[in-house]
Parts: structure tokens; sequence; C-alpha cells
């Protein structure tokens, strides 16, 4: 089983990374992929000039590690594949991928679904979007803390 995990101090393409992992895992029943780009619209409804992650990496990819490996032996997958943006990016632009090969459809998605909950509600980037010259740190919500709390 192949696990992918990498912190991106640069611009990616999703497909340039998803075609090659998908064809690494001959067999496979589904595959899921999410992408979640920077949004041009803040949630309270003002304009997104750009979105700063930060991180401490002794933790972040050690952690991003570890979820991929919870996630691949939870729901039995083939592979795994997350990628997460750190810097200054833009609308538009994808913060994150995360891509799963299973024998089964119902594995990829849920293990995709699983990553994405912990990665945005319990994980090890620190958050702020420039709106109207200034910047605001970002939360999850509660909805998002909601959403990890189904995997316990």
């Amino acid at each position: 089983m192949a696990l992918d995990v990498r912190l991106l101090t640069e611009p990616f393409v999703p497909g340039t990374f998803i075609g090659p992992f998908t064809q690494a895992h001959p067999g496979l029943g589904g595959v899921c992929t999410f992408v979640g780009e920077v949004r041009g619209q803040a949630k309270d409804g003002g304009r997104v000039e750009a979105l700063e992650l930060s991180h401490y990496e002794p933790l972040t990819q050690p952690g991003m590690r570890a979820l991929a490996e919870a996630a691949a032996a939870r729901f039995g997958l083939m592979g795994l594949l997350m990628l997460h943006r750190v810097g200054k990016l833009y609308p538009g632009e994808p913060i994150v991928c995360v891509s799963a090969a299973a024998e089964h459809r119902r594995a990829a998605i849920d293990a995709v679904d699983f990553a994405m909950d912990h990665l945005k509600s319990d994980s090890w980037f620190w958050k702020r979007e420039l709106r109207d010259g200034a910047w605001h740190w970002i939360e999850p919500r509660e909805q998002d803390h909601a959403d990890l709390a189904r995997w316990r």
C-alpha cells in the first residue's frame, strides 16, 4: 500500500499528481479525489484577496503521515495521496488534494471524507484571509467540529 504525503510551497495542478497516482494502482475498483481551492468570497460575504497557511513543520509532516496511515488502515486502501499547500495562496488556487484508491468505491469515498474532516478541523495549520487590506484569522466552524466527531 502506497502513501504519498506532501507539503507544497508552490502552486500545483492536481491532475499532474492524480493521474500517476491512479495509474500506480492497477486493479483498483474506485478512486475518489477531493480538491479544495481558495474561495474568492469570505464567509461574511467580503472579497478574499489572499489566504495564508502557516504551520509548524516538525509536527505537520508527521501528523499528515499519521492521518494518511490511519485512513489507509481504517478503510483498507490500496493507496492514498495527500497534498497540502502552505504559504500565501490566491483565489482559485488549490489548497489541498486528497485521493484514495480502493478495491471498492465506498472505501475510497469514506477515506477522503475522513481525511478532509481531520485536515479541516484537527490539523497543524493556521489560516488567515486577507480581506479589504486586513488579515483575519480563520477558525473551524461548529459544523467542521461536528463533521470530525462522526469519526470517533
